[in-house]
């Protein structure tokens, strides 16, 4: 039976590249794959395209890519590449890579970006939707609305793998999706073959977020939950057969662990509804999915049942929501508690009396060794704290309030209690994400190609 063994080489925007290359070095790959997009993630990529159109792409793709095709030339891979590195702009995710595998001299690459997940020129037709998480109509977000990207199914990547692409390159793609396209263009799996399509998907939801399925956000020795030379941690690969049944391993002697409890744990992630996972290309239901090790580092998964897809498409809309202004302080010795609950006392009486206005304010102490070292901070304390951080964090709705939070915090050294030290303030706009159901027939994928 045909098979195509499938990497995860990210599972976030900054993630670990060294594994990657690890596995397209070791791993014996037909396809790697980079899951690099989240929601905030993707409205703030859009607003650095407002601010440079040659911008917009993930923030770290020229190392990422870099250190990929190092090794592409390194071991003359054929493995091919697929990414939703282009985050806001992958026309100029593609531009980027083509112009990095020229500068090392690769020759023969084809590279593609998928296009059509932006509808932001279509977004006024989307305001009398009402927003999934506060039930509000979209248009009360209206003036403020930066970005309007769908989660987008298979079929670009589909057609540029067709076509013959070495490396695609997209945006707001589907995370279990970028796993799933290969498996249909190999096998050619029918787009209505709703079982394999979610067998594709099973194995695409398991992957997408790279080590937290071989030991990563897992280990816990007090529960038997081991990661091995964790810091070596390796990625997944993914053995997809053509009838849909999945196996999970990693590269030999890579740290980390794969067995049925990281893969559990991970076919639980973030699914809501175990019997109707919803996805552009597929429903999938994991009622009767089946989990078996192998052996070492290896496990089994079979089961995955799907059903027709709804027809709609998430569509996720950034817009500016308000600032966040931030302060934080250490206090050490005995007494550091009280005393920086005294400091979180002055910086609230100090936002009253100079009138600066926030809709929503926290204090939290924070600390355990950043002044001590943990051997002495615990002996020293006889189990009291002996240190402590203040952060005191406000939301409002202008930068200049804002910043305000940050300057009270920073006075405390000179007005506040004693012993106060290591001060900052900071601020930060908020992009929040209002996401709604648009029909799929208003979004159209299209693919450009750069060849080097």
């Amino acid at each position: 039976m045909k098979t195509i063994r499938i990497g995860s080489g990210a599972g976030t925007a900054l993630d670990l590249v060294e594994p990657a290359v690890e596995l397209l070095e070791k791993g014996n790959l037909d396809y790697l794959c980079f899951e690099c997009l989240a929601e905030r993630t993707l409205a703030w990529a859009n607003l650095e395209k407002l601010e440079d159109p040659a911008k917009g792409y993930n923030s770290i793709l020229e190392f990422r890519m870099g250190k990929i095709l190092d090794s592409y030339k390194k071991i003359g891979s054929k493995t091919k590449i697929i990414s939703n590195m282009g985050a806001a702009n992958p026309h100029a995710a593609m531009l980027k890579i083509a112009e990095i595998a020229k500068e090392k001299g690769l020759k023969g690459l084809k590279v593609a970006a998928v296009i059509g997940d932006d509808v932001l020129a279509k977004v006024n037709d989307f305001l009398d939707l009402t927003v999934m998480e506060t039930g509000v109509k979209l248009a009360e977000h209206k003036d403020s609305i930066v970005s309007a990207n769908a989660y987008i199914g298979a079929a670009g990547i589909i057609e540029a793998l067709k076509n013959g692409a070495d490396i695609v390159v997209a945006g707001r793609v589907a995370d279990p999706t970028l796993f799933l396209a290969p498996a249909i263009h190999e096998f050619g799996w029918k787009m209505d073959d709703w079982d394999k399509l979610a067998s594709g998907t099973i194995a695409g939801h398991l992957l997408e977020c790279s080590s937290m399925i071989t030991g990563g956000y897992f280990a816990d020795p007090e529960y038997g939950k081991i990661s091995e030379n964790l810091w070596k941690i390796g990625f997944p690969i993914g053995i997809l057969y053509e009838n849909g049944n999945l196996e999970i391993t990693k590269v030999e002697g890579s740290g980390g662990v794969v067995n049925t409890m990281t893969v559990k744990e991970q076919l639980t992630y973030e699914i809501n509804n175990p019997a109707e996972y919803l996805t552009p290309d597929c429903i999938l239901s994991f009622l009767d999915v089946e989990v078996v090790q192998l052996g070492k580092d290896h496990v089994s998964i079979k089961g995955a049942r799907g059903k027709p897809k709804t027809g709609k498409l998430k569509l996720n809309v950034g817009y500016r929501d308000c600032f966040i202004g931030e302060g934080e302080i250490t206090y050490g010795g005995p007494t550091c508690v009280n005393r920086a609950k005294i400091a979180a006392e002055f910086v609230k009486k100090r936002l009253e009396l100079t009138g600066v206005k926030y809709s929503e304010i926290r204090c939290d102490l924070i600390g355990l060794s950043s002044i001590f070292d943990e051997k002495l901070g615990v002996e020293w304390s006889a189990g009291k704290n002996a240190e402590v951080r203040l952060r005191v964090a406000a939301r409002t709705k202008d930068r200049e309030n804002a910043l305000r939070i940050g300057r009270e915090v920073e006075a405390l050294p000179m007005a506040g209690p004693a012993g106060g030290g290591a001060h900052r303030g900071v601020v930060r706009e908020i992009l929040s994400i209002a996401s709604v159901l648009i029909d799929e027939n208003m979004v159209k994928q299209t693919v450009e190609y750069q060849e080097v």
